[in-house]
């Protein structure tokens, strides 16, 4: 893989993605870079989605960047290392326009009647890295294998979705289902308590199922899901037990927590 492409990918990842970062480290380089590359792509959609553009633009460029996954990167950093992860890990390019048409879907304000539905919004913005993910790993039965990376990609969105109610909120954007906000109330201080009880064991069950992939891996890609999924486990843990504080600000974890729990999952067996 390009030098350049490479260092490029992995500065983005370390900037932008702390939670992912310390588990890719524990990967093989060759892995590591692979990993680096699918990242740095999916920031580059998030970016999209999550700017101040008009929705029409965002669209056209969603659009460029799923047209640009069928031709050759032409120097463009991010696609030579995603082009050179595809030929090398057999990346498969459905999930890459899962992860647009995921995106497309925050452009085009879409809300949840119910959790089916958001269910399909979780795996397309996040089951599909797992997918990608699981083809860098390398295993023995990819098909079961990208099941449970989808279903522990939906897991890690649902968490993503509890930390960030505030700013989403802000953004005019509503994630948690309908048929939740009826039961329990439309986020505050006074209803927040019970729907995150309830939102984060739900969550819970989609870890547990997800976390069945690590058996089916490698040591060190073991400890990546193990480091990447726990570093999450953690941060819902601690939403759960302080519920308005996500109405406040951006519940994170700091480093050191971080590297304890990469360092651990070196030495957990490949089981949740």
């Amino acid at each position: 893989m390009s030098e350049a492409a490479q260092r490029h990918c992995a500065r983005i990842t370390r900037e932008q993605a702390a939670n992912f970062y310390y588990g890719m480290r524990l990967l093989p380089a060759a892995k590591r870079a692979g990993l680096f590359a699918v990242y740095a792509f999916a920031r580059r959609v998030d970016d999209i989605g999550d700017g101040t553009l008009a929705p029409e633009r965002k669209a056209e460029l969603l659009e460029r960047e799923a047209s640009l996954l069928d031709r050759p990167p032409d120097g463009d950093l991010v696609l030579l290392a995603l082009a050179q992860a595809r030929e090398r890990f057999g990346l498969p390019v459905a999930s890459l326009h899962d992860l647009i048409d995921g995106v497309r879907m925050d452009i085009d304000g879409a809300t949840y009647a119910t959790f089916d539905e958001l269910v399909v919004y979780c795996r397309r913005v996040a089951g599909s890295i797992g997918r990608l993910c699981v083809a860098v790993f390398g295993t023995g039965d990819g098909e079961r294998a990208g099941e449970l990376a989808d279903d522990l990609g939906v897991a890690l969105q649902l968490t993503n979705i509890l930390r960030d109610v505030r700013e989403d909120g802000e953004r005019g954007r509503t994630y948690l289902p309908a048929e939740d906000l009826e039961r329990f109330g439309a986020p505050s201080p006074r209803t927040i308590g019970p729907l995150v009880a309830f939102e984060a064991a739900r969550a819970r069950e989609w870890y547990a199922r997800g976390l069945e992939l690590t058996p089916m891996l490698d040591r060190r890609s073991a400890a990546c899901v193990l480091a990447m999924s726990g570093i999450y486990r953690r941060l819902l843990e601690r939403i759960a037990a302080d519920p308005a504080a996500v109405l406040e600000r951006r519940v994170s974890l700091g480093p050191w927590t971080k590297a304890g729990v990469a360092a651990r999952s070196l030495l957990a067996p490949r089981r949740p």
